[in-house]
């Protein structure tokens, strides 16, 4: 007889070590007697009509180093519990007992929910009507509080350091300034981490504006000096105390992007014909592709503790990586706010003693 029936579900937008999760819950939990269900296309797989299936030993075998999620994602759906910037949507209370009668009829015990800041806000307001939560967190901008590290971060800053390796030569070999635009929306962490170990002479972050004649001036001697720049530029980089806002989708989150373009256009206004510049966007090949080990080594001891956490029968609980060891927190500890680069980080204090420019 079953230990106990375990739900998992992957909800936000996908990124490298979500398998490396799933593989690890299953691995360790059905030799401890639990059975596993997963849930495809996130909080929508719960919600009538649900959309589930099995998961067992030959289901997970090999998933470990392919990137995405097996059992799909969204970040859209009836269940959005997240609005903007550590903001909270309250999720309409039909469709909380909804997603709790559909766990009670699959017979859960208890559900692994993956995801971010709006995944495990909504998985906190699930759980205050009685259903079972551990969450773990997954965001490639490792802006979740409570926890040192989230998977996918690394190997979204191996894709940045990458292209920045590349574009490198051809910015000097033009005497031309290179934006690189990353994600990041609220936070800069893949832009700074990148930045620094790929070698940017300026970093544009969103927890600090930015002044474009200021950028100016610095490029401007840059040019004088070596004849080439190369600047990383974070999707909500600060333009004056503004970000640039795109048209479309249909997310209760704003979107950003296309800020690299904007600071071109503006220094061209500014100075025109001054600079050659180019842009290029990395977009979503920053989420995609393989785990690299750092990853890997994450996710799958998320896994770990994730079953083991319910097999402790905790509840309302995120398993966390902190000072080096596994733990479990408060899942409302990791909610509601953003951890942001402030100006003593170790990165930004190193880029700006490099001589950076970094605001």
């Amino acid at each position: 007889m079953a230990k106990g029936r375990v739900g998992i579900l992957t909800s936000g937008g996908d990124c490298s070590g979500l398998n490396a999760v799933i593989a690890s819950v299953v691995k360790v939990g059905i030799p401890m007697g639990y059975e596993f269900v997963g849930f495809e296309r996130g909080w929508e797989g719960v919600l009538s009509p649900i959309t589930c299936r099995p998961l067992g030993l030959n289901d997970v075998r090999g998933i470990s180093f392919i990137g995405g999620t097996i059992l799909k994602t969204t970040n859209r759906g009836r269940f959005g519990g997240k609005v903007g910037a550590g903001g909270v949507r309250r999720i309409p209370d039909d469709i909380l007992e909804m997603a709790k009668a559909n766990l009670q009829e699959v017979g859960i015990d208890a559900l692994v929910v993956i995801g971010g800041d709006g995944t495990l806000n909504a998985a906190l307001q699930l759980e205050e009507f009685g259903v079972k939560i551990i969450g773990v967190p997954k965001t490639i901008d490792n802006d979740l509080m409570a926890t040192d590290r989230t998977f996918g971060f690394s190997t979204a800053v191996q894709v940045v350091t990458d292209a920045l390796d590349r574009i490198h030569t051809t910015a000097s070999s033009h005497s031309r300034i290179l934006f690189l635009e990353t994600m990041g929306r609220h936070a800069g962490w893949i832009a700074l981490r990148a930045g620094l170990a790929g070698g940017a002479d300026a970093i544009l972050l969103p927890e600090f504006p930015f002044k474009v004649h200021d950028l100016m001036e610095f490029l401007r001697y840059r040019q004088e000096q070596y004849g080439s720049s190369i600047v990383v530029v974070a999707e909500g980089a600060m333009i004056d105390d503004r970000q640039v806002i795109r048209a479309g989708g249909k997310s209760s989150e704003v979107l950003l992007g296309g800020v690299s373009t904007e600071v071109m256009r503006t220094l061209e206004e500014m100075a025109p014909g001054e600079f050659e510049m180019r842009g290029t966007v990395l977009g979503h090949v920053q989420r995609g592709g393989t785990p690299n080990p750092a990853d890997r080594i994450l996710a799958k001891a998320y896994g770990v503790e994730a079953i083991k956490a319910v097999d402790r029968g905790e509840s309302g609980v995120m398993v966390a990586y902190q000072n080096q060891e596994m733990c479990t927190v408060p899942i409302a500890d990791a909610c509601g706010q953003l951890k942001t680069v402030r100006n003593d980080t170790m990165e930004y204090v190193t880029a700006r003693d490099l001589g950076v420019f970094i605001h």
